[in-house]
């Protein structure tokens, strides 16, 4: 087997090392991130594991603090090369007092690593303590990969990086946005890494196809999760009893209980892709996901959105509007009346029997109301979570700044929502499918539908936002 590559991850105080090593590794826990400079004061090491296996390590270092000062002493040092005199400082007493950080790099480096990834935060402008920095890192005779970060940012220096790398002789470099990385950014990162390790090659581009596959296989579980979570909500179904219904306290509860059921179908999706994708289920900067429209799971009921998703549906503003029920109920994102489900139950009763066909038609006489979800809630719904799994796989595991989802969820579902919610009708007639209720039933008619939506909705997901 081949050993793991070890990569001695360096750079400057707070040029996002830490960040990146998140990033990379899907280890949204490891090390501190802050905007305190020194945040990270000793060198620590992270594996990337692909296949059960360890196929990269990383060594975390402090960063460079006084490089300026440390290049004058090296050149002082004894010895006929640069690494020699690299190592006659590590002996020295200096190593462990005055440039006691500095050393810990250039000995993970020199002693550990087999490359360095040098990262540099674009935002910052060429000074000299940089480019004694990338001095005394070549001092070590190890390959040095340059990782360009923040690029994205408004304030980045880009061009004035690329002239400098260049006067430095480091001509491959990489970019990468540790808080939103470009799509295959990761997989390039390794692919340039390549051509400064020619003996690495073939590892390096093994690591890239299991990337690849790796993020293949996330995204169709990804899809998985959100058409699971539409069946469960397709399928959802509450009766009320004519008496019950008559008593307006207890028609609203039933209504807020439904909605609130609905929500948390929404949130055990979220809570799903948050996991899939590495994050934390009680991240603090996640779990909220604000809306402009209010809390994510309420959002599903706003009226406005409901009719903005009515009119793709080419449903019009007719909406929430109770269709074949009580004139005096409005419910928004809601049907009710046994009449609205018949349809639906004839289908089901053609695979499951004729007994939930009689219940509805004897629940119709006794004047028992049934309360399901219109397609306008399916619709946003699908847009939402697509929206968020797409945000999930561009964010970088250090990103601080709290997920909001807004106007980019609009849209998501392209030209083949109306297919998806057609096919989404089978489950209305099941409602044995909605998961986390009494008798659920996940059979293998529900299996395959679930499949037949996770390959609609992924060339949705794999398409790139306007």
């Amino acid at each position: 087997m081949t050993e793991a590559l070890t990569i001695a991850v360096v750079g400057h105080t707070n040029a996002g090392k830490t960040s990146l090593l998140r990033t990379l590794t899907r280890r949204a826990d490891f090390g501190q991130v802050s905007d305190r400079p020194g945040t990270t004061r000793h060198a620590e090491a992270v594996a990337l594991r692909l296949d059960g296996r360890e196929a990269v390590r990383f060594i975390d270092t402090p960063g460079l603090e006084d490089s300026v000062a440390l290049l004058d002493f090296l050149a002082r040092q004894s010895g006929d090369s640069r690494p020699e005199r690299v190592r006659a400082f590590l002996a020295g007493p200096e190593a462990r007092a005055s440039f006691e950080q500095e050393a810990k790099v250039l000995r993970a480096l020199l002693e550990q690593a087999g490359c360095a990834m040098l990262v540099i935060d674009t935002r910052e402008p060429v000074l000299p303590k940089h480019r004694a920095e990338i001095e005394i890192l070549a001092s070590c005779a190890k390959p040095v990969m340059p990782v360009l970060n923040f690029v994205r940012d408004g304030a980045s220096r880009l061009a004035d990086w690329h002239r400098a790398l260049e006067e430095s002789n480091l001509h491959a470099r990489a970019e990468f946005d540790v808080v939103a990385p470009f799509t295959g950014a990761e997989q390039r990162l390794y692919a340039d890494l390549a051509t400064l390790l020619p003996a690495r090659r073939a590892q390096l581009q093994d690591i890239v196809e299991a990337l690849a596959q790796a993020e293949r296989e996330r995204r169709l579980a990804a899809c998985r999760v959100i058409a699971s979570t539409l069946i469960d909500v397709a399928a959802q179904r509450r009766s009320l009893s004519a008496e019950a219904f008559a008593d307006p306290e207890q028609q609203q509860a039933w209504v807020r209980d439904f909605q609130a059921q609905t929500g948390r179908h929404a949130r055990r999706a979220v809570d799903e892709l948050l996991t899939l994708y590495a994050f934390g289920a009680d991240d603090a900067e996640l779990t909220e996901l604000p809306l402009p429209g209010g809390r994510w799971e309420d959002d599903l009921f706003n009226p406005e959105l409901l009719k903005q998703a009515g009119r793709r549906l080419g449903l019009g503003a007719m909406i929430g509007a109770g269709m074949g029920a009580v004139a005096d109920v409005a419910l928004a994102g809601l049907s009710l009346g046994a009449a609205t489900t018949l349809g639906a139950t004839l289908g089901g009763a053609i695979s499951g029997g004729w007994q939930p066909l009689w219940r509805k038609l004897q629940n119709r006489l006794d004047g028992v109301q049934e309360l399901t979800v219109e397609d306008p809630v399916l619709w946003l719904l699908a847009e939402r979570l697509l929206a968020l799994a797409r945000a999930l796989a561009q964010r970088g595991h250090a990103a601080q700044q709290r997920l909001r989802l807004g106007a980019e969820a609009a849209g998501a579902l392209g030209d083949d929502g109306q297919a998806l919610i057609d096919a989404l009708s089978a489950a209305r007639g099941h409602p044995a499918w909605e998961r986390g209720v009494a008798g659920a039933l996940d059979d293998a008619e529900r299996a395959r539908l679930l499949e037949a939506l996770a390959g609609a909705l992924r060339p949705a997901l794999e398409r790139q936002p306007a």
